[in-house]
């Protein structure tokens, strides 16, 4: 069992939060920092502080994730994701540690017909999605023996995400309009952290050329956007609550500063064969996920009772978050 104790780089993130609190279930001593003491983009006097904190191994939970935004903060997204991600995998090394990067589905174009492996070119479309491959690269060129998880269309009771944004528009519209023409892995952030602190603690016992290498991790499954509403729309009317009209559309019918891809389906039978973690079917994670909302209030914390979230205008907010995951 660890004794010294995990770092989490980021603490505010969706799949942080979800870290910070199986980690407690689970008795295992984490760090999470954040900025400002844990600013990936200044990454002014980093490895002074890791080093006191001596981890037993570092998982990286921070990024930049606005995906439209970074269509205009091309050099923001590349400081965070290819900089700041490589900073820390440097330090890693020189502590001899393992590090757990986390990566997306985005650094593929969408061209492929199936669903895309370890094996496959990546050619991201946008910018978001060139920073997070040119992090892959400095990754694992600072920290040869690195973990590099790729998720798919991650959502959780906190922060901005498809579910929780598809909620709120159940509060104040009278239809909702989805695209039907973009495909992928619903990933539960619970499942993944799950998954990623099983790997983290793997990676600190065993022989670490093992779990070296790029690996994908989503949710069992696949469906379109339009489709993830629907079960949404079916599960909260199941509650007896009220939902909206749901309107299918395509990608044209619903312009946005950075291209999607079509097709970002994940194939995770590496990650089953190496690991042999499989994460649950989407529809089964989803259910967990909206019995859990319905004991948080709207900023994602645990409450007693479910308050009124505030508005969004349209769907895509909930493909990206709208700021750093720091």
């Amino acid at each position: 069992m660890m004794v010294q104790p995990i770092l989490i780089a980021g603490r505010n993130g969706q799949l942080a939060r979800c870290l910070r609190e199986l980690a407690a279930m689970r008795g295992l001593p984490v760090v999470a920092l954040g900025r400002p003491e844990l600013d990936l983009e200044s990454r002014a006097g980093i490895d002074k502080l890791i080093a006191s904190i001596a981890p037993s191994a570092i998982i990286n939970a921070a990024a930049y994730t606005a995906v439209d935004q970074a269509e205009s903060e091309t050099a923001k997204a590349f400081s965070v994701n290819r900089d700041g991600a490589a900073a820390l995998a440097d330090i890693a090394w020189q502590m001899n540690i393992p590090l757990i990067h986390h990566s997306t589905d985005y650094v593929f174009d969408g061209s492929k017909p199936d669903a895309y492996d370890e094996s496959d070119i990546p050619a991201p479309l946008n910018a978001y999605g060139a920073s997070k491959l040119a992090g892959e690269a400095a990754v694992l060129a600072a920290h040869p023996l690195a973990t590099v998880i790729r998720c798919s269309w991650l959502y959780s009771p906190y922060g901005s995400n498809f579910v929780r944004t598809m909620l709120r528009l159940c509060e104040t519209q009278q239809t909702v309009r989805v695209v039907r023409d973009q495909h992928g892995n619903p990933t539960s952030a619970f499942d993944l952290a799950d998954a990623v602190l099983r790997i983290a603690e793997r990676s600190a016992m065993d022989d670490r050329r093992a779990t070296a290498g790029i690996f994908h991790l989503a949710g069992q499954g696949e469906t379109n956007w339009h489709d993830f509403a629907q079960a949404i729309f079916c599960e909260r009317s199941r509650r007896g609550a009220r939902i909206p009209a749901l309107e299918a559309i395509t990608t044209e019918e619903f312009p946005t500063a950075a291209r999607r891809p079509r097709n970002s389906r994940l194939d995770s039978s590496k990650a089953e064969r190496v690991f042999g973690i499989r994460l649950a079917p989407w529809r089964h994670a989803l259910k967990a996920c909206l019995e859990q909302l319905g004991e948080t209030d709207a900023e994602g914390n645990r409450a007693g009772r479910r308050q009124r979230n505030a508005p969004l205008s349209d769907h895509a907010r909930g493909q990206q978050a709208v700021a750093s995951d720091l």
